[in-house]
């Protein structure tokens, strides 16, 4: 692992640093796989965003998509 700075409230910091270092150890796993999931969320916005605006530019409208779902069904 590799250490970064946040920056966060004062009485969450003073709260952190005067806990048990067991307690700081759980908290650390619990923001590494937040902060693993939520860029992952990011990364599949980023995709989906690019599949979306390739999809505009050859020409898909929101009319022509819901024609195509509506197909499906």
């Amino acid at each position: 692992m590799t250490n970064i700075t946040l920056q966060i409230d004062e009485d969450i910091a003073q709260a952190f640093q005067s806990s048990q270092p067991e307690k700081q150890q759980q908290i650390q796993l619990l923001i590494n796989q937040w902060m693993r999931q939520a860029l992952r969320i990011n990364a599949l916005q980023n995709t989906m965003d690019k599949i979306s605006d390739e999809a505009v530019a050859n020409g898909l409208t929101p009319e022509i998509l819901q024609e195509i779902i509506n197909e499906q069904n």
